[in-house]
């Protein structure tokens, strides 16, 4: 199980406890936090929201105050190493120690001004991924795929067009999605939902995981809804 979640912030022990929370109550082996706003990350500062079975890490720094993110995982479950990384991502290569299967995991943060947009879905777009690689991708997009992902009229076609171009270009298969219909409220009243966080597969993962799925726990401390995505044969 994969728990993904923009958390909106980490550097306060406020938020501490009710990521522990989630990450307990989900069982999860992998964790993908967006939006730590965080420029290192330590195995002491990890115990902090994380019990001590999740001892392995890789993290994207923080620009400043923005951005941010960190895959974690149980070492007792998987071996991983960090195969690729720039602003908008991290991928990381992990194998089980069970059964030595290995897939790629990719946690995504996109930015939300529309050049940065852009920048990040040519990018996305283009990367290239071997067909016969198990490839899982998870993380907060700041784009949606169809205007019904927003409870208000004002949806961005060009942007939806251009997501889901990217999407098609990569032959990606989106995972089940069930629970909260939005994934993102903008906490005012009455609130903009738009579903902005994604997990999508390779084809050659819906060979080897084909019973995956996605749902939503309780939002809690932040402007996102946690997600956990359950990897079955």
């Amino acid at each position: 199980k994969v728990l993904s979640w923009n958390v909106s912030g980490i550097n306060s022990d406020k938020k501490w406890n009710v990521i522990r929370d989630r990450v307990s109550e989900s069982c999860c082996d992998v964790i993908c936090l967006q939006e730590t706003k965080r420029s290192h990350f330590d195995a002491m500062f990890i115990r902090q929201f994380c019990p001590p079975v999740f001892y392995q890490c890789e993290f994207l720094p923080s620009n400043g105050a923005s951005g941010g993110s960190i895959i974690i995982w149980k070492s007792s479950i998987f071996s991983g190493s960090l195969v690729f990384q720039n602003e908008y991502a991290s991928s990381v290569l992990l194998s089980s120690a069970h059964n030595n299967a290995s897939w790629i995991l990719t946690n995504i943060y996109a930015p939300c001004t529309p050049s940065g947009k852009k920048d990040f879905v040519e990018w996305f777009q283009n990367i290239q991924m071997p067909d016969n690689v198990d490839w899982f991708i998870v993380g907060d997009f700041n784009l949606y795929r169809n205007p019904s992902d927003r409870n208000k009229p004002g949806a961005d076609y060009p942007d939806i067009l251009m997501f889901n171009v990217a999407i098609s270009a990569l032959g990606l298969v989106e995972i089940p999605f069930k629970g909260q219909r939005f994934t993102w409220s903008n906490k005012q009243h009455p609130p903009l939902l738009e579903r902005l966080d994604w997990f999508f597969t390779s084809p050659s993962w819906t060979i080897s995981y084909p019973n995956t799925n996605a749902s939503t726990l309780i939002m809690e401390t932040s402007d996102h809804v946690p997600c956990l995505i359950d990897i079955s044969t």
